[in-house]
């Protein structure tokens, strides 16, 4: 494969469009669309090692629950379960976005953080977009006073049995990262 040029359509401030148009493996030129969180004019430049976005995974200790989202997703035109989850500032650690985002999102904090992977793509064949998976202990009532007025969110705090319950439910849309963690949830008890 042949990269030959990288177009930017669009200019918005957190995500864009773009072309690529590149030779295959005999030859043949060919082109194809991406989104990306990068303003660069070229994302395929970018550091791929700096996740975009952090996605906390929240155990509250005093409960022993998993802290989950249903979230209003523009482009599903509904609700998706997943996990508190928004993008990193420029400067700012993974940590650190995870913190304020899990507050924003839950009004829960953070007490311990349990492990942060490496920036991980779970969709990369329509975006670059990377997130870091932050595990992490929490405490407080969960709320959702603290959310954008762009946001609709309602927390939940899941044992393994709802977990396993939540996880027969085919009329839910998951988010894929948050599936995986919550099968694993409910069948070891573990995140």
């Amino acid at each position: 494969m042949e990269i030959n040029n990288v177009e930017k359509i669009t200019d918005c401030k957190y995500l864009n469009l773009f072309s690529i148009n590149y030779r295959d493996r005999v030859n043949c030129e060919k082109q194809w669309l991406f989104a990306s969180r990068s303003s660069l004019s070229n994302p395929l430049v970018q550091d791929y090692t700096r996740p975009h976005a952090v996605v906390i995974v929240p155990f509250h200790k005093t409960q022993g629950k998993l802290v989950i989202i249903k979230e209003f997703r523009f482009a599903l035109g509904g609700y998706q379960y997943g996990f508190p989850a928004g993008l990193v500032d420029k400067c700012e650690s993974v940590e650190k976005a995870g913190k304020r985002e899990l507050f924003e999102e839950t009004g829960l904090t953070v007490t311990s953080v349990l492990k942060k992977s490496p920036a991980v793509f779970s969709s990369s064949g329509m975006t670059d977009e990377s997130v870091s998976l932050l595990f992490a202990e929490c405490e407080g009532c969960p709320t959702n006073r603290f959310n954008e007025a762009s946001e609709d969110i309602s927390v939940m705090m899941l044992s393994r049995k709802q977990a396993s319950d939540i996880l027969l439910d085919k009329k839910i849309r998951f988010d894929v990262k948050f599936w995986i963690i919550l099968d694993t949830f409910s069948s070891q008890g573990m995140i």
